[in-house]
């Protein structure tokens, strides 16, 4: 396979073609207002399209378009084995478009397109395709019961799901999202974040051409305060899905009291421990607490952000860490060579800065970055990789989700205490342990109450496994068989003879 180059990306970044409307009953659409949203580039400033802005009654069209196929079965009492081979067409669309795909995240997010390329893609069409594989392996059950009783028990669909995914990793988390609540027979109307649509729209036009039928997937660009509340009250929606803040995850649990008590499920923010001893492997600990913290310009809600170093080798690591900035300095998206893009607009900017002012004034040291930067030839925004030392778990700065490329060092003396400043959070979704000692790290890991612990890595698993968090990092989960609990109902049908 020929090597895109840089030059290439920018020329076929020129040549591309972007969708811009609204994707409702398989087809695309404006807004029933003609309002638009300009769409764009963190790393530039420009503006890639005007895409439809739905307002609450093209959410009403999208939910009535979803309920109708759902009540019709044309997707719901499909045949198992039908709707796989659908799903499965889809992701062979998704990747023999792989390269227009991870261009259009890599524009609309600002990242790194070397990522989109290898990490977001593949993500995206590995989720769709195992879980279509795992359609006709998800069995009913037959109830122990006494002579003379027969007790059925299936898994249904909910009906119309709505599910509203972030800015941050807009294709990957999408698929996470649909491949399982379509595969259980489910309509789906999904409200992408109004800054990142495009992988969004462009996908439900592959899966409509991969078969699915109109009125199952629906996709409604829209602001969150607006369209995004009335979806979560709408009594047509029996099922809503949720990847972003706290704050916002709060709110969609008040609108399901409010409404019809939709089942809801959330994941939510987190400010995750990466807890190294000092008998790690050093090299690697020290690369990966890097990649930890700085991958993604650290908008990644697992992102270990609480770097605890035991005490006895705290300065020597903190400072091979600092090292490692250099390597992740921000630079143009599109260059293959480049691992840290923008951050998502000029208010993240800002707020991540403000976060670094406030580690600043209650002590801490700034090591590397703290300021935001400009790369050569790029009139976006970006920040710079940020290492804050002399940090203790009380701070606001430990303690509140940045959402940037921004690490506080904070040093412990026993596993007994690592274990109490990584569980002193009011989240719980990742976190990582480095120890050669094996008794060590199974006692830490067993210890932090978190949805995923590493040890000996960061950022690991698969889509064979399940991914949430414990506490306000949200509940039900996302991937493996797990997920398609969250998007089905259990019935029993009990027989006497």
């Amino acid at each position: 396979m020929s090597v895109i180059t840089h030059q290439d990306w920018g020329a076929r970044a020129r040549e591309l073609a972007v969708p811009t409307q609204a994707w409702i009953n398989g087809r695309p659409v404006s807004a029933l207002s003609g309002t638009t949203r300009p769409c764009i580039n963190p790393a530039t400033g420009a503006v890639l399209a005007d895409i439809a802005e739905c307002q609450a009654e093209d959410g009403d069209v999208a939910v009535a378009n979803a309920h109708e196929v759902f009540e019709r079965g044309t997707w719901a009492n499909m045949a198992p084995r039908d709707r796989k081979r659908i799903l499965v067409r889809w992701a062979e669309l998704i990747e023999q478009h792989h390269h227009e795909l991870a261009l259009l995240e890599s524009l609309d997010v600002g990242k790194p397109i070397s990522d989109c390329v290898d990490i977001d893609v593949p993500s995206a069409i590995n989720t769709i395709r195992w879980t279509a594989e795992a359609i006709d392996k998800v069995y009913g059950e037959i109830a122990p019961t006494a002579p003379g009783t027969l007790a059925l028990i299936q898994r249904l669909p909910l009906g119309v799901v709505l599910a509203i995914v972030p800015w941050n990793f807009p294709l990957s988390t999408t698929a996470w999202k649909l491949a399982p609540s379509l595969a259980m027979g489910n309509s789906v109307v999904l409200k992408p974040d109004p800054k990142t649509p495009l992988t969004a729209l462009r996908i439900a036009e592959l899966a409509t051409e991969a078969g699915l039928p109109d009125g199952v997937l629906n996709v409604v660009p829209g602001d969150g305060p607006t369209l995004g509340k009335h979806l979560c009250l709408h009594p047509g929606i029996s099922g809503q899905t949720f990847t972003g803040s706290t704050a916002v995850g709060k709110l969609l649990m008040q609108y399901a009291g409010q409404s019809n008590l939709k089942r809801t499920f959330l994941e939510l923010g987190g400010k995750s421990a990466n807890i190294v001893f000092a008998d790690a492997d050093r090299e690697q600990a020290i690369t990966w607490a890097a990649i930890a913290g700085w991958y993604n310009s650290g908008q990644t809600c697992t992102a270990g952000s609480r770097l605890l170093v035991q005490e006895s080798i705290y300065d020597e690591f903190v400072e091979a860490v600092v090292r490692k900035a250099s390597d992740w300095q921000p630079g143009d998206p599109l260059n293959p060579a480049t691992r840290m893009g923008a951050v998502i607009d000029a208010a993240q900017q800002q707020r991540i800065h403000a976060w670094v002012e406030t580690g600043r004034s209650e002590g801490g040291k700034v090591l590397c970055g703290g300021e935001p930067i400009q790369p050569a030839a790029m009139a976006g925004h970006f920040y710079p990789p940020t290492l804050v030392r002399d940090v203790h778990n009380q701070m606001s700065i430990a303690r509140e989700e940045i959402f940037g490329p921004v690490m506080v060092a904070i040093p412990f003396a026993t596993a007994e205490e690592a274990v109490r400043i990584a569980n002193d959070s009011s989240y719980g979704l990742a976190g990582a342990v480095w120890s050669r000692d094996i008794n060590t790290a199974l006692r830490v890991a067993g210890g932090v109450r978190t949805g995923t612990m590493g040890v000996n890595n960061y950022f690991g698993g698969d889509i064979t496994v399940p991914f949430g968090g414990f506490r306000q990092s949200g509940n039900g989960r996302d991937k493996s068989m797990h997920a398609m609990n969250d998007y089905s109902e259990l019935k029993t049908t009990w027989i006497e003879y």
